[in-house]
């Protein structure tokens, strides 16, 4: 089971930014909606997922080269204006790390809370994951509390003890509802501003399904919160075999390849 959960945090991910992805500029403020349609696709959140997933089985491998790598192949993907010039650019001026505080630090973490034996273990390859681009110490922070939350879910930890690790840890606030957080919430691509929401839908969530649906619900930049929540979820309750599938089903051969060989691959 622990071998298959590993697996599922990262597919987790992918699939909580399938669903979100129509959401994204057209919020839904409910959980009573069609997890999948037509117009349900991968974003940036899946693409760079993949990438971190990829760099964690390949002793050698930089994380830049495969970001660019996996950024290129699939261009139309949603990026955020300062990440496509980091990813895009040939000028080395412009190819370092640029103190982002952005949640793409938290959307492609995942496969760290997935891969790694240890807490620290997990801390570690999250900030390194972070720091290519998102240096600043909240892009940090937001990739560490994702990818430890998906860990401590992973390895049995209750949802008491991942709410308290990452109050103290972090010092999120995940005191309000996820019907507290609805009504006034917005757009928000900073880390600090949608990774406690991603949180606190999970720490709300009586399986997988309600995890990304109670993402979804509060709006904002859904892809990336169901992307988040999903993560943690799957590593929590596992994903029901028709909504692994029906996500299976919007990737390309190339990324269910590294899914599936991550699954098998993590130590």
């Amino acid at each position: 089971m622990e071998q298959k959960r590993r697996n599922d945090g990262l597919l987790g991910a992918i699939t909580g930014d399938i669903v979100g992805s129509r959401f994204e500029w057209h919020n839904c403020r409910s959980t009573d909606f069609e997890l999948f349609t037509d117009e349900s696709t991968f974003t940036d959140d899946t693409v760079m997922s993949i990438a971190v997933a990829e760099w964690l089985m390949t002793e050698g491998a930089g994380l830049p080269a495969l970001m660019r790598r996996w950024g290129n192949a699939f261009s139309g993907r949603g990026y955020g204006g300062m990440f496509y010039r980091w990813l895009f650019s040939r000028d080395p001026a412009l190819q370092g790390p640029y103190n982002s505080f952005g949640n793409g630090a938290g959307m492609r973490v995942s496969a760290c809370g997935c891969y790694a034996r240890t807490l620290e273990e997990t801390l570690d390859l999250a900030r390194r994951s972070a720091e290519v681009t998102h240096n600043h110490p909240e892009g940090i922070k937001g990739a560490q509390a994702i990818a430890s939350a998906l860990f401590l879910a992973r390895t049995g930890g209750s949802k008491q003890d991942i709410r308290d690790y990452i109050e103290t840890a972090f010092g999120y606030d995940l005191s309000r509802t996820c019907d507290e957080i609805r009504p006034t919430y917005r757009f928000d691509e900073t880390c600090q501003g949608s990774c406690p929401e991603a949180l606190t839908a999970f720490l709300e969530s009586s399986d997988f399904e309600s995890a990304v649906r109670l993402a979804v619900s509060l709006g904002g930049d859904s892809d990336t919160i169901a992307c988040m929540a999903g993560g943690i979820a799957a590593a929590a309750y596992g994903i029901p075999p028709a909504i692994a599938s029906a996500a299976r089903r919007r990737l390309p051969p190339e990324m269910l390849d590294i899914v599936d060989r991550f699954g098998e691959n993590c130590p």
